[in-house]
């Protein structure tokens, strides 16, 4: 069976109100890239992943007239995929919606959201996603409120067909994530910059820790879990996570032992001080930046450069039971990942399709 998580760059911008795909020489939301272009590229890469099921981040908006679940299933059914059916969670209103795109023949997915109220982080049930969470970050004893502009996707999944004899189904928790960007959008100067960065990674932070303590719930359930999507951090990403003793990925993963998590390309990261990091990520940032710390993510401030960052962003996160299928962790990176590489209709489509690329996880379940 293959998950995949892939982070497609205002994929809203390619649906017109009617969900229907656009198929013309419009400008995306992509810088120089044509919505027709990164449609075909879109359908190229999904096709190549084949994948059981993509979370899909940056997912098409849902409002009153539109639908998330359409656009997706009408783009499937275009490009003819076998994940042709499409689930979400809470909406929310920054026109990036998390969603599920999998294949019903052998996926069963239902959004099920636990957790209690409102509450306080460490004092009884973790609140639901769409909920507020109280969290002293500060070590003031004052638990402040923390929300997600983007509540996680949590999903209940029957895998079928997935006994010795092709038989026989297994149950998995997934959380599909889009955690908060640390960048200063919109800071006018060092002290302001500094300012916000501090703040928006604090806020990152929470969300971390509210995600592991849902994670925490689940796995003492016995729950087998799936955590994967966009973290917009990751070990050593940025100048201020000294400030914090950890990053966001780290939380998210907890200690070793029965409650870890596991992805290899965030254990090589968190194992590296210099040396060679994955990439799941490319951005282009501005001539003029005096710190890479803040341009990370994609949501950093735009310029006229020609310089390419690369960031670790993605990541498919397992417990311990799944690392007993066979798990195989694969970044389609079209620089780093060979067959990408060779591959040059998909080396060009993975560049104009999105400034992410796909990650995706074989397993056996």
């Amino acid at each position: 069976m293959r998950i995949a998580t892939y982070n497609v760059e205002w994929f809203n911008a390619l649906f017109d109100d009617e969900d229907l795909l656009g198929w013309d020489r419009r400008w995306s939301g992509r810088r120089d890239i044509r919505r027709e272009d990164q449609l075909a590229a879109l359908g190229l890469v999904f096709g190549s992943l084949n994948a059981d099921a993509v979370f899909v981040v940056e997912a098409p908006d849902t409002t009153q007239k539109r639908s998330t679940t359409r656009a997706l299933e009408a783009f499937a059914a275009h490009f003819g995929l076998r994940a042709s059916k499409a689930i979400t969670g809470f909406p929310n209103d920054t026109q990036q919606e998390l969603a599920l795109l999998y294949d019903p023949r052998v996926i069963a997915a239902v959004h099920d959201p636990r957790g209690g109220g409102s509450g306080v982080l460490g004092e009884g049930e973790v609140p639901k996603f769409d909920r507020t969470l109280r969290i002293d970050l500060d070590g003031d004893g004052v638990a402040r409120p923390v929300s997600f502009s983007k509540p996680p996707l949590e999903l209940a999944l029957e895998l079928r067909g997935s006994g010795p004899d092709g038989g026989g189904t297994r149950m998995v928790r997934m959380i599909g994530v889009h955690i908060k960007s640390k960048a200063p959008n919109g800071a006018r100067g060092k002290s302001e910059i500094l300012r916000m960065a501090v703040e928006n990674r604090k806020k990152q932070l929470a969300q971390c820790l509210w995600l592991r303590a849902r994670v925490v719930e689940d796995m003492k359930a016995g729950d087998d879990v799936i955590v994967l999507g966009d973290f917009n951090d990751g070990p050593g990403l940025d100048e201020y996570e000294h400030l914090f003793g950890r990053s966001g990925v780290e939380v998210v993963l907890g200690e070793q032992g029965p409650l870890h998590l596991y992805d290899p390309h965030a254990r090589l990261a968190l194992a590296q001080k210099v040396g060679i990091i994955p990439a799941t990520a490319r951005f282009l940032i501005p001539d003029d930046a005096e710190g890479l710390g803040d341009s990370m993510t994609e949501d950093g401030p735009e310029g006229s450069g020609r310089r390419w960052l690369s960031a670790l962003l993605d990541y498919i996160m397992i417990s311990p039971a799944l690392r007993e299928c066979h798990p195989k962790w694969r970044i389609w990176h079209p620089f780093d990942d060979a067959d990408c590489y060779h591959d040059l209709a998909l080396r060009d489509a993975l560049l104009t399709a999105s400034d992410h690329f796909p990650v995706t996880l074989d397993f056996s379940p």
